[in-house]
């Protein structure tokens, strides 16, 4: 196909697109609507059932600002529950069917499943994170795993009605994007999380830059943002740019090795992160959702544009 066949293509996708409607994590939605339809099903099946457990317990914090001993029992329970979908047994549990066909097919590693559960039931056990490193620890498997779940499918390679694993390492192709748009993620939803009872700031940076939870608390619930919160962001946004070149590296380092619309659809979700991060101002930021939050227009204006400047 002529490349301007291809983008022509990619524009009749992207015209397609509802970005009105789009709220619930919307650049997984956009960059994979340039799938084929297969894979972007693929890929609605696994992070359905990961959706669900990680709603479950993040649901329950928004209303309680603790787990009780007992209640923790019934979320370790449904975490098993939920990671027994990806064992093969008896019953005829038809979503656990729907989710097996697509391990089986899309060829997805169970290393992802079983991660992002460990990450859930760390969840389920702790309450933020003692330092910055276990907070990396952690992303293994909040993020990395479905990360690596949506490089996975990109990289798949057609044989037949059949499919070849990627030509590269999955998870060390992941990582650096799945960390970047995690750190943008926690500094764009910070006031939402915390009226959420949600924290992912490190102890150990707060203590760094002289602040407790409360104090994140405080500015939340609409205190003047302080010095040391200033501080503590630009820390984040510093280490997020780290990971942004690293990505920019990786996926020039396995974008050749692709068909062109998933090398398309990496280059979406980092662009559509880019854009948030590009609008976190440590100096002068108020740190809302609404400043934060490109609206339907500017994200729509940040795909077209990734489009347009894509290189076929």
């Amino acid at each position: 196909m002529k490349t301007d066949s291809i983008r022509e293509q990619f524009l009749l996708t992207f015209e397609s697109i509802d970005f009105e409607s789009i709220i619930d994590h919307p650049n997984i939605l956009i960059a994979a609507a340039f799938w084929d339809n297969d894979r972007y099903c693929a890929a609605k099946t696994c992070y359905r059932f990961m959706r669900k457990i990680d709603d479950l317990i993040d649901n329950h914090k928004a209303s309680n600002e603790r787990i009780t001993p007992e209640e923790r029992k019934t979320f370790l329970t449904d975490v098993s529950k939920w990671l027994g979908m990806i064992v093969i047994s008896d019953d005829c549990n038809p979503e656990k069917e729907a989710l097996l066909k697509t391990v089986e097919r899309f060829r997805i590693p169970l290393w992802t499943l079983e991660s992002f559960a460990r990450s859930m039931i760390y969840d389920i056990n702790n309450d933020g994170f003692p330092t910055f490193n276990a907070f990396l620890d952690y992303s293994k498997g909040a993020s990395v795993a479905p990360a690596s779940i949506f490089v996975h499918l990109s990289g798949l390679r057609k044989n037949g009605n059949d499919y070849l694993d990627p030509g590269f390492d999955v998870k060390e192709a992941a990582t650096p994007c799945a960390i970047f748009s995690y750190l943008v993620h926690i500094i764009r939803d910070f006031r939402k999380d915390q009226l959420n009872h949600l924290n992912y700031f490190a102890d150990d940076l707060l203590k760094k830059h002289s602040l407790s939870r409360h104090d994140l608390s405080d500015i939340a619930h609409g205190s003047p943002v302080t010095r040391g919160f200033r501080n503590l962001i630009a820390e984040y946004r510093g280490t997020a740019e780290k990971y942004r070149r690293e990505t920019e590296t990786m996926i020039k380092k396995i974008g050749p090795g692709m068909e062109a619309r998933y090398r398309l659809g990496l280059e979406i979700i980092f662009s559509l992160y880019s854009l948030v991060y590009e609008r976190i101002d440590p100096e002068n930021g108020t740190f809302t959702s609404e400043e934060l939050n490109p609206s339907p227009a500017e994200t729509r204006a940040r795909v077209y544009n990734t489009i347009m400047d894509f290189s076929l």
